[in-house]
């Protein structure tokens, strides 16, 4: 439904149905501001794009998922979601998916029964398309509330909570009908005091049939002796696609985290998982290190890379929505190694001036890591039946 976007004498060419271009100035950008800040921007200063299909108060797409987004959650208008959700829609969590807009509505009831004061700050949209071909956005926010209530991983606490999130959506028509969301889980459980393994154990024996079982391994690693293929830029000139695979390939698929001199501003930050901020150069490295070093050999999948220009040629923020798979076989990240194949699942947004990443935000669910590398073994597994792919209801709608 969605196609590149393209504009003549501005982009010069498009990448498939992997990387997304628009000029932001079509919008009002929301960049690291709560959302009532957006909302109250003057009538006469809001910018209209064209929207059919879509109900008559949204001006353009950032203001439509602001504002579903806002009113859903803040407002508690869960019956919105029926006017703002596709019935078939489809929500991935990591390998977890859920589909219908029952569950969509199930998720949104069990989460503000855990934390019915959430709401998000700090927030910014990517977005790309039009309304003809469907719209695309993906908005992180700084999610804040308190454990009143039992949670999906265990009773309420009574804590107040910090953590990250970004959701993916494909928009047409009012409606969203596909969703990718990435949880800080790992800090959640943190700070509502309960031991990540645990949870992630007791998570991977409910979840074993609502996930398909993970079915690759050393053949799609640089076990097979086939080193990650070079990219190479088609211009000595900036561009923002060539940029983002040249780093992409440099530092995340042949790990030469040397590059990172080159991709990063020298004071970068980088707003890593667990609320961690990384400042410089070298902790940007480290960080890299280490997670690496628990899947040495994984391979790089990239989904969708969406790029949106600010004031120059130069300027950017952009949108990044990856997995890593491999066999989880090195001490890093997420500690001993388990010799099980994992699938890390994350979106990043990116903050590019002049031709440097300035300021990153890398998200990735911890918990749904773990809960991999703690799936029980085949012999579990026969001993509990075949288990077999259903929807998975999960909390954390956003």
């Amino acid at each position: 439904m969605e196609k590149t976007l393209i504009k003549r004498n501005i982009f010069p060419r498009s990448r498939g149905n992997l990387i997304f271009y628009v000029d932001s100035s079509e919008v009002n950008m929301i960049d690291s501001k709560d959302d009532y800040d957006y909302i109250n921007i003057p009538n006469r200063n809001q910018k209209r794009q064209c929207m059919r299909g879509f109900s008559q108060e949204y001006n353009n797409i950032v203001d439509y998922i602001v504002k579903i987004t806002r009113q859903i959650w803040k407002d508690k208008d869960i019956g919105l979601i029926y006017d703002t959700y596709s019935t078939g829609a489809s929500v991935h969590k990591g390998l977890i998916n859920s589909h219908g807009i029952n569950e969509v509505i199930s998720g949104t009831l069990q989460t503000l029964s855990a934390f019915p004061d959430r709401k998000g700050l700090e927030w910014s949209v990517i977005w790309s398309g039009n309304d003809q071909d469907g719209f695309f956005t993906s908005h992180r926010s700084k999610d804040v509330g308190t454990n009143t209530g039992e949670s999906y991983y265990g009773p309420a606490t009574g804590k107040k909570v910090m953590f990250r999130a970004v959701a993916d959506c494909l928009i047409h028509k009012n409606k969203i009908y596909e969703e990718w969301l990435v949880l800080d889980t790992f800090h959640l459980v943190q700070q509502l005091g309960f031991d990540p393994v645990e949870v992630a154990k007791r998570v991977a024996k409910s979840t074993q049939k609502l996930a398909p079982d993970v079915n690759f391994g050393l053949p799609e690693t640089a076990e097979t002796g086939l080193p990650p293929k070079r990219f190479i830029p088609v211009s000595d000139e900036f561009e923002i696609g060539d940029f983002m695979l040249e780093m992409l390939n440099k530092v995340w698929e042949r790990r030469s985290v040397n590059n990172v001199k080159k991709f990063y501003e020298e004071k970068a930050v980088v707003h890593y998982v667990c609320n961690r901020d990384l400042v410089g150069v070298n902790e940007i490295q480290g960080m890299f290190i280490s997670l690496f070093a628990s899947v040495p050999n994984a391979k790089l999948v990239l989904e969708r890379i969406t790029c949106n220009k600010r004031e120059s040629d130069l300027d950017w923020d952009v949108a990044v929505r990856w997995r890593l798979q491999g066999m989880h076989e090195g001490t890093g990240y997420f500690g001993a190694p388990s010799g099980k194949p994992i699938d890390i699942f994350g979106i990043n947004h990116y903050k590019i001036r002049n031709a440097k990443i300035v300021e990153e935000w890398f998200l990735f669910d911890g918990i749904e890591v773990m809960r991999q590398i703690y799936l029980p073994n085949s012999k579990d597994k026969e001993e509990a039946g075949k288990p077999h792919n259903e929807d998975g209801n999960f909390t954390g709608v956003s």
